[in-house]
């Protein structure tokens, strides 16, 4: 049994234009020790199937039609609020995208990363090091000493002084950091990234990289890593989903899906990555747009810009086929794929 099962997930979103179908029979299966990619162009779904798996979207404006979240074995669409509060940040947890938006900033960050330590060692005093009859004080003097232990396992340097710094005080990589040192606070056995190297360098973007990839292999923790770009799917993932329109189109082992891409969106955003040799202005690049969600088109929602499409493309949502052991898409015309 996956330690996350995704099984035929459909969200409307609630607007003053009108309802919007934003996921559309997502299914996806993650195991511990594994890193999926979400990847797919911005307004595809990527961020709210991440929020969807922490429950951290309201219900209204959302609304989940059909399917179910199994983490575990447990659905977690099921579950009251208190349940959810004990699974997010020990069991689920969750980097979000903008460390500027997310950190408080008239608070110290190791006072920050103490109160969510605080927080989950009410119910796991584990965390904390302590027995369940350990008083109020002592819990929170070793949610502070934890909270600075973090900051050095991020790779913050003088973590004992730095925790008493503001938000203001770091910088973009090193409040991103701080976020991801809140997110494993908990020891989490699911964590969620969304989009954790958005707007960083490429030398930040490596560390952060490869301090999730760490993790990985310390701690067997399952990643579902949200993200736009190709490169980073390719260098730390061991999985990738691509999805469109809020469905998954292609899903299976990295390695096969970006050297054997199946779905004309797959090969449609591979032949967009930029590659040496390629003169100024001659990117390839993916005429139209994400279709309006209000009012989708009908079929495979990607046939008003497949240059492949048909009219069969139009009858119904096409089911995703193994044309491999992992390797699942969601296509009428496999049979046409070129070589």
């Amino acid at each position: 049994m996956p330690l996350l099962h995704i099984d035929n997930l459909h969200l409307a979103m609630r607007s003053f234009d009108g309802e919007a179908h934003v996921l559309n029979g997502v299914e996806l299966k993650v195991d511990k020790g594994e890193i999926w990619g979400l990847a797919g162009e911005t307004g595809c779904g990527k961020s709210v199937t991440g929020l969807s798996v922490s429950r951290l979207l309201g219900t209204p404006p959302a609304r989940y039609l059909q399917g179910r979240i199994l983490f575990d074995g447990q659905d977690v669409l099921t579950m009251d609020e208190r349940a959810m509060r004990r699974l997010r940040g020990r069991a689920i947890s969750m980097i979000f995208q903008d460390p500027s938006t997310n950190l408080n900033p008239v608070l110290r960050v190791g006072e920050q990363i103490a109160d969510v330590a605080f927080e989950i060692g009410r119910h796991a005093p584990e965390v904390l090091g302590l027995g369940p009859q350990t008083g109020l004080a002592e819990r929170r003097r070793a949610a502070k000493q934890l909270g600075v232990d973090m900051l050095e396992r991020v790779g913050i340097p003088d973590a004992a002084r730095r925790a008493h710094d503001y938000p203001h005080q770091f910088s973009g990589g090193m409040r991103q950091r701080v976020l991801i040192a809140m997110a494993l606070v908990g020891q989490p056995r699911l964590l969620i990234a969304d989009e954790p190297t958005t707007a960083l360098d490429v030398t930040l973007q490596a560390q952060i990289l490869r301090l999730l990839s760490d993790l990985v292999k310390r701690s067997d923790t399952a990643v579902l890593m949200i993200t736009h770009n190709l490169g980073v799917v390719a260098q730390i993932c061991s999985h990738v989903a691509v999805m469109y329109a809020g469905h998954v189109v292609e899903s299976g082992r990295t390695r096969e899906v970006l050297r054997s891409p199946q779905h004309p969106y797959t090969r449609a955003l591979l032949a967009a990555l930029p590659r040496p040799g390629v003169p100024r202005g001659q990117l390839a690049n993916l005429p139209g747009r994400v279709p309006d969600l209000i009012r989708p088109p009908p079929g495979c929602r990607f046939a008003p810009r497949c240059a492949r499409a048909t009219s069969a493309c139009t009858v119904a949502t096409p089911a995703s086929v193994a044309v491999s052991d992992q390797h699942l898409v969601a296509c009428i015309h496999l049979d046409e794929v070129p070589p």
